[in-house]
């Protein structure tokens, strides 16, 4: 009488737990930098929201607008510690947000995004460009944010 096989030998199973192990060594790190990328989302979520009304001022005052101005509400949460913003000079100002001194990550925590604004005064309808900058690595922004 032949005996049928039941099951996995030994080796087959040690090879399936490999594979897995091997999976999950490159996972877990593109995990953990898709989820510090989320965290930072929120940053540059609270740097952007200032943007419509400086670019409303500049349009109708012709400058940027002064810290008092401007006027912003005090914003933090998990993953904001603090937002200011610094008028540099008629045609130019600065949106900073830093992230908490924990809560995001190592690459993150308590770094800081910039967003700054320039406009040419002299136009008929003075546009402002914004260019990110700050500490937080490229790889956790967004592409629309990516400093050089």
């Amino acid at each position: 009488m032949k005996r049928v096989q039941q099951g996995f030998t030994l080796i087959e199973l040690m090879i399936v737990v490999a594979i897995i192990g091997i999976l999950a060594a490159v996972a877990l790190p593109a995990y953990s930098d898709y989820m510090k990328k989320s965290k930072v989302t929120e940053l540059m979520s609270v740097a952007s929201q200032p943007k419509a009304a400086i670019q409303e001022y500049v349009t109708t005052m012709n400058r940027f607008p002064t810290t008092a101005e401007l006027n912003l509400d005090t914003v933090t949460s998990k993953y904001v510690a603090s937002r200011s913003y610094a008028q540099s000079g008629d045609n130019a100002g600065t949106i900073t947000v830093t992230a908490p001194g924990t809560g995001i990550g190592e690459g993150v925590d308590g770094l800081t995004l910039t967003i700054a604004g320039t406009a040419n005064i002299s136009a008929a309808n003075p546009a402002v460009t914004w260019t990110c900058g700050g500490t937080i690595h490229n790889k956790y922004l967004t592409a629309a944010c990516k400093h050089s």
